[in-house]
């Protein structure tokens, strides 16, 4: 059991490296018409991928067993909040750069998760997770096109951050079973890959 949850961790961190390999591609560009595109834009930017895994796997180590949904839906809730804000004209600058940030602050999150110093309370973690997630929302709605409609884009990424939740939060109550080495690796390649989003957008 023990070997086989170690090759799964180092499958696990397997995946993160190709991940933080390819981070520096985010969003190149495509566009947003309908429940299809929604459903694909959050698998089409590392660093919307990232942040959703990131977000699940926190939840799986820092909230309490029957809390860990919590990180999830606060992150889908400003998400949507965020990603109406362009809609009515309201966009902020540096947009792109701040969802660069959020992962490495994601990454951190994470660390900090499995430390008995750095641990943040829990409602400054799902307060860091709302923020993320606002720049997030304003990322994917300002990619929305005026002549289309904000419903079924919305709906698509919505169901495909949830996806993305789930498998975060899948694979943090996995690593919780491993050996602290992992979730650090993990962790530590999370917040690479947002330190490479962050230098290719600076």
């Amino acid at each position: 059991m023990q070997r086989s949850n170690t090759k799964a961790c180092r499958g696990g961190l397997a995946v993160l490296a190709l991940l933080a390999a390819g981070a520096a591609q985010a969003h190149p560009g495509h566009g947003t018409e309908s429940f299809v595109d929604g459903l694909a834009h959050p698998f089409s930017g590392f660093d919307h991928l990232l942040a959703m895994l990131a977000v699940g796997l926190w939840s799986a180590a820092a909230l309490p067993a029957g809390r860990r949904l919590a990180g999830p839906v606060v992150f889908l809730a400003m998400l949507l909040v965020g990603a109406a804000l362009p809609q009515f004209g309201v966009q902020l600058p540096g947009v792109e750069v701040g969802v660069a940030l959020s992962v490495v602050a994601l990454g951190a999150l994470m660390i900090a998760a499995r430390s008995t110093t750095l641990q943040l309370p829990i409602p400054a973690g799902l307060a860091l997770v709302g923020l993320a997630a606002l720049l997030h929302g304003m990322a994917h709605g300002a990619e929305l096109r005026a002549s289309h409609s904000f419903a079924g884009y919305a709906v698509g990424f919505m169901t495909a951050s949830a996806l993305l939740h789930g498998a975060g939060l899948a694979a943090g109550s996995w690593l919780q079973a491993g050996r602290g080495w992992a979730w650090r690796t993990a962790a530590g390649l999370m917040g690479l890959s947002g330190l490479v989003l962050l230098a290719g957008r600076l």
